[in-house]
C-alpha cells in the first residue's frame, strides 16, 4: 500500500497503527516533568487539572487523563452535554455510546486525526466467544446511538484482513456505526475494507441526519453505507486494491439503503474520489435494499466532486440484487468532473436538471439543524 496517501499506516501493516507522538513523547519524559506531561499531551484544551469546563473529561492511553479507555470515559460521562478530550494514542478496544449519553462530544487532542485512532478488528464472521459471529453491526469498533453526537480530529478504523478468517464469507468490518439524529464529524478519518462507515438510524421511522465535512474514508466494498440521512461536504473517498481478486470490480463507493417515506438519503457535494486501484476497478455505488426493509428506495447524489478514473465511468452503478435494480433507485449526479464523472454512455449517468440540484443541499437535507465545530 502506497505510503503517501492517507490511509495506509492504517491497515495492511497493523503495527504503523502509530501509538501517536503525544503519547510516545510522555512515556519517555523523565519524572521531573511528569506534571507538564498533561499540558503537552492536551495542548490548547489544557489538562485534567485545568479543565475546558466541569462536563469535561480527559482521555490518555498512558495514564495522564481521567481515563486510560474510552469506553470507560464513555460509562462515566452520563447524562448529557459530556465532552472527552483525547490525547494522541491507538484506542484498541471497541466503544458503544448509548442513546441516553445525548450531545456527547468527542476532541483529537492534537487537532490531527492521525494521532488518536480507536480501533478494532471484529468482522462479521468473527466468532463471538460466548457463540455464534459478530455479524455487519456486531463488527463495529465503535457504535453511536445518541443523538448529538460530534467528533473533531478521531480516526475510526477497523484493521480486520480477510486473510484473518481464510474462506469466511462474513468479511465486513465496520470501523464507526452511528444511529443517532444531529451526528457531525469533522476532520476525522474512517478506515477499513468492506463497510467501513456505517450511516444507519435507530429504525426504519427515524430518519437520523448526520454531517461529515472534510473527513477521509477508505475501503473497497460499500464501504459507505446505511439508511441515514448522510451529507458528506469537502471529503476524501479512496478506494483500495484488493488482493484476493484478479479482476474488476473489485468493490463499490456507496451502498444506501434509503427508507421509501424517507425523501432524502446520501449527498456528497465538493467531494474528491481517487484509487490506489487500476483504473475503471470500482463502481461509485449500488442499492442496498436489506430484507429487513423490502420497501426500501436507496438515494444518492453526488455533486461537483472529483471523481477519479477509479471509477468505471462507463457503468458506475451496478445492482446488489437483480430485483431491485440501480435504475429504479434514487441515484442521480451533478456536475462531476474527472475521468470518472465522463458521461460515455448517458443512460448510464442520471444527471439531475438545475432545477433540482437547487434542492440537493446541505440546507435543504439537514432541515433545521446546522452542524457547528465544538472548538476553534
Amino acid at each position: 500500500m502506497p505510503s503517501h496517501h492517507p490511509g495506509a499506516d492504517a491497515l495492511g501493516r497493523r503495527t504503523l497503527l502509530t501509538a501517536g507522538v503525544g503519547a510516545a513523547l510522555a512515556l519517555a519524559l523523565p519524572a521531573a516533568t511528569a506534571a507538564a506531561a498533561p499540558n503537552r499531551l492536551f495542548g490548547r484544551f489544557g489538562s485534567p487539572s485545568a479543565r475546558l469546563t466541569g462536563r469535561t473529561l480527559y482521555v490518555d492511553p498512558g495514564g495522564l487523563g481521567d481515563h486510560t479507555t474510552l469506553q470507560a470515559a464513555v460509562t462515566a460521562a452520563s447524562g448529557t452535554g459530556r465532552t472527552l478530550v483525547l490525547a494522541p494514542g491507538t484506542y484498541r478496544e471497541t466503544v458503544a455510546v448509548s442513546a441516553a449519553r445525548t450531545d456527547m462530544t468527542w476532541i483529537g487532542a492534537s487537532g490531527d486525526p492521525r494521532d488518536v485512532v480507536v480501533v478494532y478488528d471484529n468482522a462479521a464472521g468473527t466468532p463471538r466467544p460466548e457463540g455464534g459471529t459478530y455479524g455487519t453491526s456486531g463488527s463495529a469498533t465503535t457504535t453511536v446511538q445518541a443523538d448529538g453526537f460530534t467528533a473533531q480530529g478521531v480516526t475510526f478504523a477497523n484493521d480486520f484482513l480477510r486473510t484473518d478468517l481464510p474462506g469466511n464469507p462474513g468479511t465486513q468490518a465496520v470501523a464507526l456505526k452511528v444511529q443517532g439524529d444531529r451526528s457531525a464529524f469533522l476532520h476525522c478519518r474512517f478506515l477499513g475494507h468492506q463497510d467501513t462507515l456505517y450511516a444507519d438510524s435507530t429504525s426504519l421511522t427515524s430518519f437520523a441526519r448526520q454531517y461529515f465535512a472534510h473527513c477521509y474514508v477508505e475501503g473497497d466494498v460499500d464501504f459507505v453505507f446505511g439508511r441515514a440521512t448522510a451529507v458528506f461536504e469537502h471529503c476524501h473517498f479512496r478506494t483500495l486494491v484488493r488482493t484476493d481478486l484478479t479482476g474488476a470490480p473489485y468493490g463499490f463507493v456507496f451502498a444506501p439503503s434509503t427508507a421509501g417515506a424517507n425523501p432524502y438519503g446520501f449527498l456528497a457535494s465538493r467531494c474528491r474520489i481517487t484509487s490506489e486501484a487500476p483504473d475503471g476497478f470500482h463502481k461509485l455505488a449500488r442499492p442496498w435494499v436489506p430484507s429487513s426493509d423490502l420497501t426500501a428506495w436507496p438515494s444518492l447524489v453526488v455533486r461537483e466532486s472529483a471523481l477519479g478514473p477509479g471509477i468505471d465511468a462507463a457503468a458506475p452503478y451496478a445492482n446488489m440484487r437483480d430485483a431491485h435494480p440501480w435504475q429504479a433507485q434514487r441515484f442521480a449526479e451533478y456536475r462531476n468532473t474527472g475521468r470518472g464523472a465522463a458521461v460515455t454512455v448517458p443512460e448510464n449517468r442520471p444527471q439531475l436538471a438545475a432545477a433540482q440540484a437547487a434542492t440537493a443541499t446541505r440546507e435543504t437535507y439537514l432541515g433545521d439543524w446546522f452542524p457547528r465545530r465544538p472548538c476553534a
